[in-house]
């Protein structure tokens, strides 16, 4: 029976012995495990705050953008109201005519004050909707086409 004893009491010291050396191990893993844990949730707490400011950054020029076709398209829509060249020659050719006319006609220079003034007051009163807005169209003559073609020839682009 004393065999048994001494070879329960081995058993139970080599039991033990491992039983302390794998405990030890698995501690050490554990450790190692945390540490990795750690280190990846700190990887990826920069990896979130970089794609954070990326994000902010592309949202801010997306808005950039947005403002600047905004403007762009304000800047065009202004663009086209501005008149255009046919239109810029028409009234230089009528300025002429009124100056030309102006000089030489003793009796126009009154008369065609009196009816700019009524044609301005008419128009701030259409501008500032008193009176109806009706669109008249202007007739062309073919003198005055055949001016203005010729105008184009002879200026070239303006």
């Amino acid at each position: 029976m004393n065999d048994f004893i001494v070879g329960l009491i081995v058993g139970l010291a080599t039991t033990f012995v491992v039983m302390i050396v794998l405990l030890s191990k698995n501690s050490a893993t554990k450790k190692d495990s945390a540490k990795e844990i750690e280190r990846l949730k700190k990887m990826l707490t920069d990896r979130m705050e970089l794609e954070s400011e990326g994000i902010s950054k592309l949202k801010k020029e997306n808005e950039e953008l947005k403002q600047q076709n905004e403007n762009l398209r304000i800047s065009l829509h202004a663009f086209r109201e501005k008149p255009g060249r046919k239109e810029m020659q028409r009234l230089q050719v009528y300025q002429t005519a009124a100056d030309r006319l102006s000089l030489n006609s003793p009796g126009f220079a009154p008369v065609w004050q009196a009816a700019l003034k009524e044609s301005e007051e008419e128009f701030r009163k259409t501008f500032l909707g008193l009176s109806p807005f009706v669109k008249k169209p202007i007739s062309m003559k073919a003198s005055d086409a055949t001016l203005i073609t010729q105008d184009d020839d002879l200026s070239g682009d303006v």
